[in-house]
């Protein structure tokens, strides 16, 4: 989807990681960025659906590389399928991160979620066409 040189598309969510995001080992926790991938989803999966959704499934998701405290993470999101009541949203993720005096974007990790639209917690509603 995304060439880490030239990124066209602007980012459904950005974060920047905190102390308190970070293990012991001093990276971030990979419950952590699987929530905020969540949060991602949810919005791009919101707006096509025109309203409530909820998150069904996580299909895929590939950590890459590590997180670190400080970095710059930047959230891409894509619907790869849409079902009768369902949203498939691909999700990308890249940090911006400060190495030897200059800035390095890498991808660090890849998921795609299902949402499913909701009109009240439980009960399903289709997704209504564009």
């Amino acid at each position: 989807m995304h060439d880490v040189e030239h990124i066209e598309k602007q980012p459904t969510l950005r974060v920047t990681t905190m102390p308190n995001d970070a293990n012991a080992a001093g990276d971030i926790f990979g419950g952590w960025l699987m929530s905020q991938i969540d949060i991602a989803g949810a919005i791009e999966a919101k707006v096509r659906a025109k309203g409530p959704i909820a998150t069904i499934s996580v299909k895929e998701l590939i950590f890459h590389k590590p997180l670190f405290v400080y970095d710059l993470v930047s959230f891409y999101t894509d619907i790869s399928k849409i079902g009768k009541t369902s949203i498939e949203v691909s999700i990308e993720v890249y940090a911006r991160r400060m190495r030897e005096g200059e800035f390095q974007t890498i991808k660090v990790a890849w998921a795609k979620y299902v949402y499913v639209a909701i009109s009240k917690p439980g009960l399903k509603r289709p997704v209504p066409a564009e």
